[in-house]
């Protein structure tokens, strides 16, 4: 498959500005397919390779979500409790109105923070925020940011409409006050560990750090790439485990998870992560009314929201080669995740571009449509 219309398009991509991708194909636990294209580097020496590392960004949100349903299976949270069951803070939320704030009248519940209808947006830069990382001398943990993310006013009511925010964060404390484990921990213990997935983690060690492609920053008008300094503005500190973007992976690491989930929740090891039940649950779409305009803005024709994934729900309006019930999400750096439960399929890209518009518009959907054809 390496002569295929999938390795054109890669390695035409260094021509659209971007310096370096891969991309992995599992199915039915099998590597396919793989492909690396272009350089880690701005010089140009260092070749992209399977094991270079990557931030991951919002592609972290596919594992925080798989870990909240673990918890739902084992009985030990239910996805319609309220969240400040376990995190109390957040049992005194207020909302912004026309005039000032008011309490909130919908309490927050679990379905809200994995549908992404909280309330809640992604500023890290509020009041509230900043204070607390200051206090910490740059050293602030997963609950007090949470903690702290409670005092500020909620953009709307929880469940009334769809807003892209800090949503799966909270979630990532929720999971340690449940779990009684540190969410790094947690997450090693529950899904990379059973899995196999020794490069993948929240902290960026010194053996990442050399593996790691050089991050950019796309300008559209010129279709290049510029060189940014290698950090995540979502990491707050050195104990800030970010559910929403903190994780930094390979791509021949992060398939193994979809991979997994592809074929209900089994890894090719035959350790299970997930029900398959928890699977369909997370890839039913969630959104109606004023939510289904919301995620319209996100320009994904064809797609809803489900339990922190995208959603395949209508082929005309797509005009996608995979089909209904497909699910997956992205990252801010340009990485594409999608699952395919009823083919056993898997495809992970990978790019470290921010700001890359042309990566979802166009270059995620060829991917996945030249993914289909080549099978």
């Amino acid at each position: 498959m390496k002569d295929s219309k999938l390795t054109y398009y890669l390695d035409s991509l260094q021509s659209y500005g971007i310096p370096g991708c891969s991309c992995m194909v599992y199915h039915h636990h099998e590597p396919i397919y793989h492909h690396t294209a272009g350089y880690t580097d701005t010089e140009k020496t260092k070749p992209t390779e399977l094991d270079t590392t990557y931030w991951l960004y919002s592609a972290t949100k596919l594992v925080t979500c798989t870990a909240v349903m673990q918890l739902v299976e084992r009985g030990l949270i239910s996805l319609d409790d309220p969240v400040d069951k376990y995190l109390p803070e957040y049992g005194n939320l207020m909302v912004k109105h026309e005039t000032g704030t008011k309490p909130a009248q919908n309490r927050m519940t679990i379905r809200h923070l994995m549908s992404m209808q909280s309330g809640l947006n992604y500023n890290i830069n509020t009041p509230s925020l900043t204070k607390a990382v200051k206090d910490s001398n740059g050293q602030i943990s997963t609950r007090e940011f949470i903690r702290a993310l409670s005092q500020e006013p909620l953009d709307f009511e929880p469940g009334t409409r769809f807003q892209y925010s800090l949503s799966h964060d909270v979630l990532g404390a929720l999971v340690e006050a449940v779990s009684g484990m540190s969410f790094d921990q947690y997450l090693d213990k529950s899904i990379f560990m059973p899995l196999n997935m020794s490069n993948t983690g929240f902290e960026l060690t010194a053996d990442r750090r050399a593996l790691m492609s050089q991050q950019y920053r796309y300008d559209v008008l010129s279709r290049t790439a510029k060189p940014i300094h290698m950090e995540n503005g979502y990491v707050l500190s050195p104990n800030y485990k970010s559910g929403g973007a903190g994780l930094i992976s390979t791509v021949q690491d992060f398939i193994l998870f979809l991979d997994a989930l592809s074929n209900g929740g089994a890894a090719y090891n035959g350790n299970r992560i997930i029900a398959a039940e928890s699977i369909d649950l997370m890839r039913t779409d969630q959104l109606s009314g004023e939510s289904v305009k919301d995620f319209a803005a996100f320009g994904r024709a064809g797609y809803s929201y489900g339990l922190g994934v995208r959603v395949h729900i209508d082929s005309k309006a797509s005009c996608a080669k995979s089909p209904l019930g497909e699910f997956g999400w992205d990252g801010a750096a340009g990485a594409y995740a999608l699952i395919d439960p009823e083919n056993h399929l898997a495809i992970f890209y990978v790019q470290h571009v921010l700001g890359c518009e042309y990566a979802y518009q166009t270059i995620h959907p060829t991917i996945r449509d030249l993914t289909y054809e080549m099978l």
